[in-house]
């Protein structure tokens, strides 16, 4: 399977999006724009870990996540749980589909056995990695290049949502890894204005954003 395959249900998606924008997991900005750590400039500000305090929310990303592995991944062998807001997603898919389940840290642990993988994971398992947004694809694929340095295989990447930056679906090619998210922010800008929190005239600039994001708010 190449890289960005996975075929996203579209019912569902819209669904994740209207939670996430019910519960202000994530909140859109146009006029008003957010600053990232890094610096840079958004229309869109995302917090995925409020997902986890509402269960039928969690439920339903749950049976998201499971239905995508037994779509594309139906051999898997071990869930990991993506540090820190995949964490919880993975131990709950991996409670459904009784897996075991690891946990991948963003960076070695500095004392005692010095781990980055949390958890069993043997040589040759085939692992699925879960996430909570996958921006540009970094951090992800340094959770599925983990997996592969230990001995496993990373079979894909699954999140609850994304930016759909070119450059994350650059990276993920290259890396010959597939990947894909339950919503995307095409589809939560959609149902963003059927809602209403959104206006018409909003959408150009909220496209802007996507297609050259390191550009946005400069033109002013």
């Amino acid at each position: 399977m190449s890289a960005n395959t996975i075929k996203t249900n579209t019912l569902l998606a819209e669904q994740i999006a209207d939670a996430l924008l019910r519960i202000q997991a994530v909140t859109l900005r146009p006029n008003q724009p957010f600053t990232w750590a890094s610096g840079m400039k958004s229309p869109i500000y995302c917090d995925n870990r409020l997902t986890i305090s509402y269960p039928e929310i969690r439920e339903l990303i749950a049976e998201g996540f499971i239905a995508l592995i037994r779509d594309n991944f139906p051999d898997v062998e071990v869930i990991a749980g993506a540090a820190t807001g995949g964490i919880p997603h993975a131990a709950w898919v991996a409670q459904k589909l009784n897996l075991p389940m690891v946990y991948v840290r963003d960076k070695a642990k500095g004392h005692g056995k010095e781990n980055l993988i949390e958890g069993v994971i043997r040589p040759g398992q085939k692992t699925v990695v879960i996430e909570d947004l996958i921006s540009t694809g970094g951090s992800s694929l340094k959770v599925a290049l983990a997996v592969n340095e230990a001995g496993a295989h990373t079979q894909g990447v699954l999140g609850i949502f994304s930016y759909q930056f070119e450059k994350a679906k650059e990276a993920f090619e290259g890396a010959g890894v597939p990947f894909e998210t339950l919503s995307n922010y095409t589809t939560l800008v959609d149902v963003a204005l059927r809602q209403g929190s959104i206006q018409q005239q909003d959408l150009e600039l909220l496209k802007a954003w996507r297609l050259n994001p390191s550009e946005y708010g400069k033109q002013a």
